[in-house]
């Protein structure tokens, strides 16, 4: 018997749901809770097999819940459920733990078989949450592989973009010829390119200079 915690601020969610659930053989409602906070407490005194979280609530959301119950009990198996795909709302839901994640358009069916699913170790996504989630890794990538370069390594890009040599580069900066090799070494790491003509290209695609 699986057991399912509920959380979700409406009471109309929370009892179809249930309903729907407690006629299945395998699975049992065993607790609810009408905010993050109720949940987070329920939780952890339950300690059930599936936690089916909402993500808006007053008190405290979905995510911030996740992220307390998963600190306090690793172990635990949230599944959100929400009427939200934006980004602002998917990729913290699943970094701060989640296991599964379902729109609120799923059927009882779809929501039953992704607590079996999750309950046996997969994780379970909407075809738009997939979707969704491979749009902001990706524009995550993008952002991240610039923004660590440091602001000397922009400058070093800067001037390697210009057709600068290195030891032109070392004589604008005041710098040695070594550091601006070990410069140039970081940003082509950094920006996972193979040589300063990629570099070029990426810092002009990029609008860095």
């Amino acid at each position: 018997m699986i057991k399912v915690l509920l959380v979700d601020d409406h009471e109309m969610v929370r009892l179809g749901v249930s309903s729907y659930l407690d006629v299945q053989p395998d699975i049992k409602v065993v607790g609810e809770a009408e905010n993050g906070l109720m949940g987070y407490h329920k939780a952890l005194e339950y300690k059930p097999d599936i936690i089916l979280m909402d993500l808006v609530m007053e008190v405290m959301d979905g995510v911030e819940a996740t992220q307390k119950i998963m600190e306090e009990w690793p172990e635990a198996k949230i599944i959100i459920v929400t009427s939200f795909i934006d980004d602002e709302k998917v990729y913290p839901a699943i970094e701060a733990g989640a296991k599964s994640y379902l729109l609120k358009t799923s059927s009882a069916s779809e929501i039953a078989d992704a607590i079996r699913a999750t309950y046996e170790g997969d994780t379970v996504m909407g075809p738009e949450v997939t979707s969704k989630l491979l749009e902001y890794e990706d524009k995550s990538r993008q952002k991240q592989a610039h923004d660590d370069l440091t602001n000397r390594e922009l400058e070093v890009l800067l001037l390697v973009s210009k057709g600068y040599t290195n030891q032109e580069i070392a004589d604008e900066l005041y710098i040695t010829l070594k550091t601006v090799k070990t410069h140039v070494s970081n940003i082509l790491s950094k920006l996972e390119v193979n040589d300063r003509t990629q570099a070029t290209i990426y810092a002009y695609q990029h609008e860095l200079v």
